[in-house]
């Protein structure tokens, strides 16, 4: 265990239907690092979990709004996927222009699985190279970017990967990425 990111607050994007693992692993990874993270949502309370998209996998306490939330407070962006997530943040307007934002910023942000469906809706993928669950790789390609099928993609300050079985490699990538942002401030 180390706190080589100690001080670093990211913000962990998510709704209904968060795969589970998606959340946990990355959130582990971050906090193990020394990273303080804090989970917005687009309703308050907690959010449903799930295992392999169907199968209910327990809840998640939110710890604020992502309407509340803003960019700088900020040093990093996750956002997991499962189908239902990131489908229900890519309709509503505060999660679509936080995303949006925070791409803007130059700050890290990761999405993993069907997790860049909200980045499409953000208008960021354009001109940029990607990965991410099969099924939404044409999403991808229609909108401008250039779909690899890597466990993990770094381009500028978006990390993508695959799937779960990316987790591994998807977690380094975000605690180096965003050791390599403080870094560079």
């Amino acid at each position: 265990m180390t706190q080589a990111l100690h001080g670093k607050k990211v913000a962990i994007l998510a709704a209904d239907g968060v795969e589970r693992v998606e959340l946990e692993q990355p959130r582990e990874a971050l906090n193990a690092s020394g990273a303080q993270t804090t989970l917005l949502s687009v309703h308050d309370e907690e959010i449903q979990a799930r295992e392999s998209d169907l199968n209910p996998a327990g809840t998640f306490p939110v710890d604020g709004l992502v309407a509340d939330a803003t960019v700088a407070a900020y040093d990093a962006l996750l956002l997991p996927g499962g189908t239902v997530n990131p489908d229900q943040l890519r309709v509503d307007p505060d999660a679509v222009a936080f995303v949006r934002d925070f791409v803007d910023s130059g700050k890290p942000v990761a999405a993993i699985c069907h997790g860049p469906w909200t980045l499409i809706e953000a208008g960021v993928v354009k001109g940029r190279t990607l990965t991410s669950y099969p099924s939404i790789r044409t999403d991808l390609r229609n909108a401008g970017a250039e779909v690899v099928d890597q466990e993990v993609v770094v381009d500028g300050n978006v990390i993508t990967s695959r799937s779960p079985d990316d987790l591994p490699a998807f977690c380094d990538a975000l605690v180096a990425e965003l050791g390599a942002a403080r870094a560079a401030r």
